[in-house]
């Protein structure tokens, strides 16, 4: 054998490279460690999904309800839908990569969306930024920040807010409640 680092174990295909599923479950596991790291969790709760998002970790910490978190995560994909049909861009790209990607470089672009498709989601999204404006204007004199501002920190920029005062994550609950109410969860 050559001499060098040793093989690291597992299966492998005949050439001599490692199978996919072992360095699939390597990839996993580091994720695994990482969450349990940062998030102070065991190893069964660092699989939990929602631990990847800011506002899934405000469901797992229970902060949110379950119905404000399907409010929070359908809102977060009409935000996604809505940018992505109309062209506009990300609130902040992850990478230099996604942005291309998003911006048609590398086949992001699918061609003109339908008249009709475009009249419905603008009409769908102007309904709950519509919701979430009437949450502004009803909590204005309440403490702490706007809701429209706390859905978008923690939804479409993925902020995390486990350090939030209290008043921001009861205003922020305001906002998701009017999205369940939207939604009809």
């Amino acid at each position: 054998m050559a001499p060098g680092r040793k093989r690291k174990p597992g299966r492998r295909y005949p050439c001599g490279k490692r199978t996919r599923e072992e360095t699939e479950r390597e990839a996993m596991s580091t994720v695994i460690e990482a969450r349990r790291r940062h998030f102070g969790v065991t190893a069964k709760q660092a699989t939990d999904e929602r631990l990847g998002s800011a506002l899934g970790r405000l469901a797992f910490r229970e902060l949110i309800s379950e119905k404000q978190y399907q409010a929070g995560m359908a809102f977060a994909e009409l935000y996604k839908h809505h940018h992505g049909v109309l062209g506009l861009p990300a609130p902040s790209p992850r990478s230099i990569a996604g942005l291309l990607i998003n911006e048609g470089i590398f086949g992001g672009s699918v061609g003109e969306p339908d008249g009709s498709v475009v009249q419905r989601l603008r009409r769908r999204f102007n309904d709950a930024t519509g919701a979430l404006d009437a949450c502004d204007r009803d909590h204005r004199m309440s403490l702490g920040r706007r809701p429209t501002l706390l859905v978008y920190r923690v939804i479409c920029t993925d902020e995390d807010a486990m350090r939030w005062q209290k008043e921001d994550i009861g205003n922020l609950r305001v906002a998701l409640n009017a999205l369940v109410r939207l939604f009809r969860l």
